[in-house]
């Protein structure tokens, strides 16, 4: 599988700069968390079901939010990220809260030799994740490997037909502008501003993303072994992709009254064989 370490290592330097900002901004509400409030968003919320102890796997977790808030609901969960800045706050999280969780470091691809193999009922897998990855394919082989016979796979992900559109400016209309079949070179973005839209700026300002088309999400999968049981389309984001979305009293943003409705998430749900 590829590995693209040149790209993950730019933007290793970049979540490492953003983890301490984002944990400490209003868009992650980490006091509210402490104070006991589920951070899990309305559409995960209600898709992952019961979960209670169920041994869950949350694949790029950031600096653990979801992952705590997983384990509150009972699971027995196990965060893993490329991050060691974001894994040392999800650490110091689960200490202070007293969740029971486990948090380990590691790029994706190397996740079945640092996690127990064939170990885990769950994949967890939401917003932000495989578009920093090169490879979908060997992903979804990672993703199967970690799953027990009969456990399944959780995605919510960007819609890759928003991806692929751009609005500079407010006044500016959405347009296509990047490839809806990308290809294996990344995607090259220099931004100095996290989306926690807190005005904080960062030294470490470009990123490499890659747009994965639902036939390669959904094929890899399929080819990896895994059987697709459903499969959604949202119209909503937890984040602002163009300056014209609208938040919502929920957290979420909408387009704005009178704009054209668009894919924006996909979820889906697919399982290892027994």
């Amino acid at each position: 599988m590829s590995r693209n370490d040149s790209s993950f290592d730019v933007n290793l330097r970049r979540w490492d700069e953003a983890a301490p900002i984002h944990a400490a901004s209003e868009f992650y509400g980490v006091a509210e968390f402490k104070a006991g409030k589920d951070k899990l968003g309305a559409i995960e919320s209600e898709e992952i079901g019961d979960i209670a102890g169920k041994r869950l796997v949350h694949l790029q977790c950031h600096f653990g939010l979801d992952t705590l808030s997983l384990a509150r609901r009972g699971a027995v969960a196990t965060g893993y990220d490329f991050s060691p800045q974001a894994i040392a706050i999800a650490r110091g999280l689960a200490a202070e809260t007293g969740i029971a969780a486990t948090f380990v470091e590691g790029n994706v691809y190397d996740a079945p030799a640092k996690l127990p193999r064939a170990g885990f009922d769950i994949a967890y897998v939401t917003v932000g994740a495989i578009n920093w990855l090169p490879d979908i394919r060997g992903w979804a082989k990672v993703v199967e490997t970690l799953l027990a016979p009969g456990g399944f796979l959780y995605l919510l992900e960007g819609h890759p037909a928003a991806n692929m559109l751009e609005q500079k400016r407010l006044e500016d209309p959405i347009t296509p502008t990047y490839n809806y079949f990308q290809g294996a070179e990344p995607l090259v973005f220099e931004g100095a501003e996290t989306y926690t839209e807190d005005g904080k700026t960062l030294a470490n300002t470009v990123t490499h993303e890659w747009i994965h088309s639902l036939a390669s999400v959904i094929g890899g999968l399929l080819e990896a072994g895994l059987r697709l049981e459903w499969f959604h389309e949202h119209a909503r984001l937890p984040w602002r992709l163009f300056p014209s979305m609208v938040r919502a009293e929920d957290g979420m943003y909408d387009m704005p009254p009178g704009a054209s409705n668009l894919p924006l998430l996909f979820s889906l749900k697919a399982r290892k064989p027994t």
